[in-house]
């Protein structure tokens, strides 16, 4: 629950969009509609801040500074307190959110590699998988980091490398 000093200031409409924040209205939003969310309460936050800001820089040559001009500015801070702390809620979500998308999404492609490395890919029935638009042609090497860390690969990549050293240092040495 937000600070009532907080939500005193905000009109209706702020309070339902701040109101939207509240722990049970956002679990029921799925991962596109709290972006959705998100972006509405950073465009208000940023909406005061930028009033607070305009209405404190303009007192500055009266009261010597942003800060000192603020008792003289406090709505405007408030609500755009309010706004911080309600983008702070949907941000936590919206990462929650990601983060569980990110682990369905790479549960989803372990078993797609898992299928096509057994030979069950999508559209794998029986048929050589035909290369094209979509994807590689799927053989019996290794695939992925083991491909690139055999004996003589490492030799080649070592060699490249002291060959270019050498070059450096016949080059640094003129």
């Amino acid at each position: 629950m937000m600070n009532k000093s907080l939500l005193a200031v905000l009109n209706d409409a702020e309070r339902l969009l701040v109101g939207q924040t509240e722990r049970a209205e956002l679990a029921a939003l799925d991962e596109d509609a709290a972006i959705e969310l998100e972006a509405r309460i950073r465009r208000a936050r940023n909406k005061y801040v930028g009033q607070y800001r305009r209405a404190a820089s303009a007192a500055v040559a009266e009261h010597g500074g942003r800060g000192k001009a603020r008792p003289e500015n406090t709505r405007a801070s408030l609500k755009a307190e309010a706004f911080e702390v309600a983008l702070s809620r949907v941000s936590r979500r919206v990462a929650a959110l990601a983060r569980q998308s990110a682990v369905e999404l790479r549960a989803e492609r372990i078993a797609a590699a898992r299928a096509a490395k057994q030979g069950q890919g999508p559209g794998a029935r029986g048929a050589a998988p035909a290369a094209g638009p979509k994807g590689p042609v799927v053989t019996g090497e290794p695939a992925g980091d083991r491909a690139l860390r055999s004996p003589a690969l490492a030799k080649r990549r070592a060699s490249t490398r002291a060959a270019g050293a050498r070059r450096q240092a016949k080059r640094a040495s003129r």
